[in-house]
């Protein structure tokens, strides 16, 4: 198809703005070569692999929204709790502690809880996909424009062994885990190679899971901390489907600021 500047009378103006807007669209919508797509990938690997050791330490308040419901019923499902936990990443590692329960204060620990939990938003998993050893595998998928910003989209594999997708589920007291493998996407900061929108689905699923289907979805944002901007998890959501029953996390990461010793958490309500 072929994209002209040809010039034509008044009467035709309005034809060659739609000309010219259709051919910056195509343009928009061009496929990048391969070439230009593994130079993304390698670049956004350099990105994701010294991610966590540039955060500094932090805390941050998280809060986690939990909905559970029926597959007969379909996937509206009911409020279970809210949990209010305070995050802090100290050396490159998170730590949680539960501070509220649906607002009210509890001396629980979260790693007791029953139940759908998350962890590994601050780079963990980011790193572990572009880890070599990993083999993970890429493929360009198509430009989103966001913001009227665009913005390239990924689409990854991990099978095998090297797969690091560790679900789990606890009940009764009881632990069971197993390893997945996993697909996913990735939007990537077509500038800085840095990942802004980040999934993941688990495939082939153990059985003893007991599990149908597991999915992540984050959202990276800046967020300053001590006056410099760093991109981290602003919002993540994790369902899990099971034969007869569902759930869902919607989790919202706040009030970012420099680790002391007297960091405190958040107690203001739920926004």
């Amino acid at each position: 198809m072929e994209c002209g500047n040809r010039v034509w009378d008044s009467k035709m103006k309005k034809l060659v703005y739609i000309t010219v807007m259709t051919c910056g669209a195509l343009a928009f919508a061009q496929r990048p070569s391969e070439q230009d797509t593994i130079a993304l990938v390698e670049k956004a690997r350099q990105k994701a692999l010294a991610y966590t050791q540039s955060l500094p330490d932090f805390v941050a308040t998280e809060i986690i929204r939990r909905y559970a419901g029926s597959m007969a019923e379909g996937l509206g499902g009911h409020p279970v709790d809210t949990l209010t936990i305070q995050l802090r990443y100290l050396q490159h590692k998170e730590d949680h502690k539960l501070i509220l329960i649906d607002g009210k204060p509890t001396g629980r620990a979260f790693e007791t809880l029953e139940g759908t939990v998350a962890s590994g938003e601050f780079g963990a998993t980011l790193g572990s996909i572009f880890d070599p050893t990993t083999q993970t595998t890429f493929h360009w998928q198509s430009w989103k424009n966001p913001r009227g910003r665009r913005v390239p989209v990924l689409g990854y594999q991990v099978t095998g062994p090297q797969s690091h997708y560790r679900l789990g589920a606890t009940a009764d007291g009881r632990t069971v885990a197993a390893d997945a493998d996993y697909h996913g996407v990735l939007e990537i900061d077509g500038e800085t190679a840095e990942v802004l929108h980040l999934e993941y689905v688990a495939d082939h699923i153990p059985e003893s899971l007991h599990l149908t289907y597991a999915g992540t979805k984050v959202d990276y944002a800046l967020a300053d901390i001590a006056g410099r901007n760093y991109l981290l998890p602003s919002r993540s959501e994790l369902e899990m489907r099971g034969p007869t029953a569902w759930a869902r996390n919607v989790i919202e990461f706040r009030d970012y600021r420099r680790f002391s010793v007297d960091s405190t958490v958040d107690f203001g309500p739920a926004k």
